[in-house]
C-alpha cells in the first residue's frame, strides 16, 4: 500500500466514522471510545487471520502426542492473543442489522477478555447500545461495515498506524482532555530514531505512558530494522498511567500491535510497580508538565527522585504543618531525575519536557548541575511550536545515554524552524525531517556510513532537495557544528555550559543565522534612517489622532 493509498484509506475511515456521531446518543468527547473499540476488533481479526496458518501448523504438529498444547496457548505464543470465533469480524458484520448487534459486539469483547486475562476489564463493552437508537437501529451495523471495508492483507504496522491515526484525531477533537494522553507520532518517531532501540532481553519503561504510543513506535522501529517476531518476544514494555480509561487504551494498543508488556494503573510519583531504579534499558515518556501538587514527604526518601535532588521551595511555608503538607514547586525535575535513575548501566532515555525546565533556577538549577556534571545528558533538542495538540509553546526533548564516553559535552539541536505545517494550528515532522534530524545524532556518534546510506537512499528516491540539505551542511559526511541548527558544547571553556549558568537551552549555543540582505553598510544606514523618519512621522500622526478622539468623546459625553 502506497503512502497516498494509506492516507486515502485513513481519511475515508475517519470521515465515515465521524458521520455516525450525529446519530449516536453519545457526547462528542465520548464518541472515540466505541469507535476505537470497533477498530480494535477489526484489526485484532486481521492480525489473528494473518497468523492463523502458522498457529494451525504448530498446533497440528503435536496434536495427539504427549507434547500437545492447547490451541489458545499456541495462538498467544505466535500472535500475542487468542481470538474466539464469536469475535471474528465477519461474524459480527454478517449478523442482522438490528439492535441485537450491540449485544453481539458486547459478547465478542467479553469473550476476548475471558480468553486473554491481560485484557480483563479493558474493552468498552457497554457503550454499543447507544449506537443503536430506536429511530435508527441499523447505525451500529453501518459502523461495523465502515471498518470491514479495510483490506485484510495490510501489514500490522499499517493497521496500528490507522488505530493511532484515530487516537490522534480524537485527541485533537476532544481538546485538552483528550490530547492529554496523545503524543504526535512524528515526535515519537524522532525520539526513537535517536535512541535506536535494539532487540534482545531489553526492558522499556514509560512512567506516564498514556495510550502507549512510545512503545508502539519503538516496536515499529525494530520491525523496520529486520527484527523477527521471535526477537520481539524478548522486548518487554512496562507502562504506568494514572487515568483508568487511558490504561485501557494502552492495553488495547499493545495487543493490537503484538507488543509484550504490562500497563499498571498508578501514580508514578507515589508508586513504583516495577522497581525502576537502575532497572531499564530504555525509558521514554511525555510526562505532564509543571505539576505542583506532589507532596515532598512522599518522594524525599525515594532514590528514584533524591539521587539528583528533589525540587524545593526557596522559603519554608509559614503555615502550620497541620494545614497543608509541603509540595514541590514544580515536578518537572522529579520526572527528569526519575528517567535518569531508572536506567541500567547501558541505558538510554528520551523525554518531552517544558522549555522552561532547560533554564530553571533555584533548587532545579542545583539538580541540573549534578546531572550535567555526572555526564548522563547526551543531547538536547528544542522542538517547533504547535507540535502538540494541547501545547502551543515549544517543548524540549532531553536525551540520556549511560553508554557514552564524551561525558564532558552535550549535543544541542535547535529544530524550531524544521517542521511541516499540517493546518493553521498544528505542525509535524515529515518522514524526511525525522531522518535528517536523526542523522545529526549518527554523525555526532561518528557513524558516517549511516549518513552516506541516507544520501544514497534519497538519490534512489529522487529526493534531490534532501540530498542538497544534507551535503550543504556536512559535505564530508562528518559531524560539524551548523550555525542555527546544531552545536556540541563543552562544559568547560569560554561560552561553555558552565559559563552559560548550566543552561540547557539550545538557542544559547547554536546561534542564529543572519541572512545577507545584500546591502552595503552605507545603504543599510540610509535605510534605517528612512525607516526611523517614517516611524517618527507615524508617531506624530498617532498622537494627533489620539487628541482628536479624546476631543470627540468629550463633546459626545461631556
Amino acid at each position: 500500500m502506497t503512502d497516498t493509498e494509506l492516507k486515502t484509506l485513513k481519511d475515508n475511515l475517519w470521515h465515515s466514522a465521524d458521520m455516525l456521531r450525529a446519530g449516536a446518543h453519545l457526547a462528542a468527547n465520548k464518541y472515540g471510545q466505541p469507535i476505537l473499540g470497533l477498530i480494535f476488533l477489526r484489526y485484532a481479526d486481521v492480525l489473528f487471520k494473518q497468523h492463523k496458518a502458522e498457529i494451525d501448523a504448530e498446533y497440528n504438529l503435536y496434536k495427539g502426542t504427549r507434547m500437545e498444547r492447547e490451541y489458545k496457548d499456541v495462538a498467544v505464543e505466535k500472535c500475542g492473543f487468542f481470538l474466539p470465533e464469536c469475535a471474528y469480524f465477519d461474524f459480527l458484520n454478517d449478523a442482522p442489522d438490528d439492535a441485537n448487534k450491540a449485544l453481539l459486539v458486547k459478547r465478542a469483547m467479553e469473550a476476548i477478555e475471558r480468553e486473554n486475562p491481560r485484557m480483563e476489564g479493558v474493552l468498552p463493552k457497554e457503550v454499543y447500545g447507544q449506537l443503536v437508537p430506536e429511530e435508527e437501529p441499523e447505525q451500529l451495523s453501518r459502523s461495523v461495515r465502515v471498518f470491514k471495508d479495510t483490506p485484510e492483507d495490510i501489514s500490522n504496522d499499517i493497521s496500528g498506524e490507522i488505530y493511532e491515526y484515530f487516537h490522534g484525531n480524537y485527541a485533537l477533537a476532544e481538546g485538552q482532555g483528550g490530547g492529554a494522553f496523545y503524543t504526535p507520532a512524528s515526535v515519537v518517531q524522532y525520539m526513537v530514531e535517536v535512541l535506536q532501540p535494539t532487540t534482545g532481553d531489553k526492558k522499556f519503561l514509560d512512567p506516564a505512558c498514556g495510550s502507549g504510543g512510545m512503545f508502539v513506535q519503538a516496536a515499529r522501529y525494530m520491525h523496520r530494522h529486520n527484527a523477527t517476531n521471535d526477537e520481539m518476544m524478548h522486548f518487554r514494555c512496562y507502562g504506568v498511567e494514572k487515568e483508568p480509561d487511558t490504561v485501557k487504551l494502552a492495553k488495547m494498543n499493545l495487543l493490537l500491535n503484538n507488543i509484550r508488556g504490562e500497563i499498571t494503573e498508578a501514580n508514578s510519583f507515589y508508586s513504583d510497580p516495577y522497581n525502576a531504579f537502575g532497572s531499564f534499558d530504555y525509558v521514554m515518556a511525555n510526562p505532564p508538565f509543571n505539576v505542583d501538587e506532589v507532596v515532598v514527604d512522599k518522594v524525599i526518601d525515594d532514590t528514584r527522585f533524591n539521587t539528583y535532588g528533589v525540587p524545593r521551595n526557596k522559603t519554608k511555608s509559614t503555615k502550620k504543618a497541620s494545614d497543608k503538607k509541603e509540595t514541590v514547586p514544580n515536578a518537572n525535575y522529579l520526572w527528569i531525575g526519575y528517567f535518569a535513575t531508572a536506567l541500567n548501566d547501558n541505558g538510554k532515555a528520551a523525554l518531552v519536557m517544558a522549555n522552561s525546565a532547560s533554564d530553571a533556577g533555584g533548587s532545579e538549577l542545583e539538580i541540573r548541575k549534578k546531572m550535567i556534571e555526572d555526564g548522563i545528558i547526551s543531547q538536547m533538542v528544542t522542538l517547533p511550536s504547535n507540535m502538540f495538540s494541547t501545547v502551543t509553546l515549544p517543548a524540549t526533548l532531553w536525551f540520556f545515554n549511560k553508554q557514552r564516553t564524551k561525558r564532558d559535552e552535550i549535543l544541542f539541536i535547535d529544530a524550531r524552524n524544521i517542521f511541516t505545517q499540517v493546518d493553521r494550528a498544528h505542525r509535524k515532522f515529515s518522514e524526511e525531517q525525522v531522518k535528517n534530524l536523526g542523522i545529526i545524532s549518527r554523525l555526532y556518534e561518528g557513524d558516517s556510513d549511516a549518513f552516506w546510506a541516507l544520501v544514497e537512499e534519497y538519490k534512489a528516491e529522487g529526493k534531490q532537495s534532501e540530498v542538497d540539505w544534507l551535503l550543504e551542511r556536512w559535505p564530508d559526511g562528518k559531524y560539524q557544528d551548523v550555525i542555527g541548527l546544531c552545536k556540541v558544547a563543552k562544559l568547560e571553556g569560554e561560552d561553555g555550559i558552565i559559563d552559560n549558568d548550566y543552561s540547557l537551552n539550545a538557542g544559547r549555543y547554536v546561534g542564529v543565522v543572519i541572512e545577507d540582505d545584500g546591502m552595503t553598510e552605507e545603504e543599510f544606514r540610509t535605510e534605517m534612517l528612512s525607516l526611523n523618519a517614517q516611524f517618527a512621522s507615524l508617531s506624530t500622526e498617532a498622537k494627533a489622532l489620539e487628541s482628536e478622539i479624546e476631543k470627540n468623546l468629550k463633546e459626545l459625553f461631556g
